[in-house]
């Protein structure tokens, strides 16, 4: 079986190519290969067994051609990007951000990662808990506990839901947690960023995460000794974009003189791909140099990547009260897609 199908979770939706006949049989009329589209149930030494919408389809390993997660069925009609339901997003956005440390409750899945970041110290409430409502914050709060932070909840719901209209968030809200600023989640065709691009080269990307991008990224938080650089690097796949303050692209608009290397970057974007969709994140400008089109460089040139990667569609996440980056993300194409917001337990 192709490696790549080995890294993804049980659970995801996949699509599987595989031969019809034992290798070296050839069949006498008709097709030689099928695909089996449908959810990845279970994987063994031997096979692999897929969950389709005619049942449960065993194939073993040496019949597998080729393979690969694909985004969750649509929900709803209308364009790809919005036709997924809250939920599934959340499913697909999940991995796409790492946590040092996750661990499930039933669907759900608790994240911890020493403090860095809020998505990285939370938890993924998307299905059901499998046990009463009132057990699970029971068990997230010990959980948390024990690793010294406060409980944290990320609960989605629609563009403008009130976190008291879910049940738990009643539930948390009840308890004395608190509600912080709501996240927007913004998605789009990557066929219409990419589209969106001003042209010319010089923004950087590379799967690798070297110490000039990172230094770039800790001025935009708190750093936690190596977690960011374990949190960054935690998806299935990862992209980072860096334009350089020496680079063609920084002399091109002005920003440095001809002949410089300075290494450093002026502006980053960071791309994970999990789920069949793309993510975007960690998105900065030097604040000396922000109004230049750096941001919107950084985030064509990933959806480049994301586009030649065979990614479709792609997500970001953005401050509902952020309206600069909001404006020009809408710019490029993306729309408001959901929204959700972080509960918080009190202090002990």
């Amino acid at each position: 079986m192709p490696a790549p199908l080995d890294a993804v979770r049980i659970g995801a939706r996949v699509v599987v190519r595989s031969r019809l006949l034992p290798r070296g049989e050839a069949p006498s009329d008709g097709p030689s290969m099928t695909d089996s589209v449908g959810t990845l149930v279970s994987r063994t030494a031997t096979e692999v067994v897929v969950a389709t919408r005619h049942g449960d389809v065993t194939i073993a390993r040496d019949r597998i051609v080729a393979a690969k997660e694909v985004p969750p069925r649509p929900s709803r009609r209308g364009a790809a990007h919005l036709a997924l339901s809250v939920a599934d997003l959340q499913r697909v956005m999940g991995p796409a951000w790492g946590a040092i440390e996750r661990e499930s409750l039933g669907d759900w899945e608790l994240r911890a990662s020493q403090g860095f970041t809020q998505r990285g110290n939370s938890v993924l409430p998307v299905g059901e808990p499998g046990v009463p409502l009132a057990e699970a914050v029971d068990r997230i709060e010990a959980w948390y506990a024990a690793r010294g932070l406060p409980a944290r909840v990320s609960l989605a719901g629609p563009v403008g839901f009130e976190p008291g209209e879910d049940p738990l968030g009643a539930e948390l809200l009840a308890r004395g947690w608190t509600s912080g600023d709501r996240t927007l989640n913004l998605t789009a065709s990557t066929d219409t960023v990419a589209a969106a691009s001003p042209g010319g080269v010089g923004v950087d990307v590379s799967e690798d995460l070297d110490e000039a991008w990172l230094d770039a990224y800790a001025q935009t938080r708190t750093m936690v000794g190596d977690v960011a650089a374990q949190v960054l690097a935690g998806s299935p796949v990862q992209h980072f974009a860096a334009i350089r303050a020496g680079g063609g692209l920084a002399q091109q608009v002005g920003l440095s003189t001809p002949g410089s290397r300075d290494p450093r970057p002026v502006a980053i974007g960071r791309l994970a791909v999990a789920g069949g969709w793309a993510g975007l994140a960690a998105v900065w400008t030097d604040p000396t140099l922000r109004g230049r089109g750096l941001a919107t460089r950084v985030t064509t040139r990933l959806a480049e990547v994301a586009r030649a990667d065979g990614i479709r569609l792609i997500h970001l996440q953005v401050e509902a009260d952020n309206e600069t980056a909001i404006a020009l993300y809408e710019r490029l194409g993306f729309e408001r897609h959901s929204t959700y917001v972080y509960l918080t337990s009190p202090s002990r």
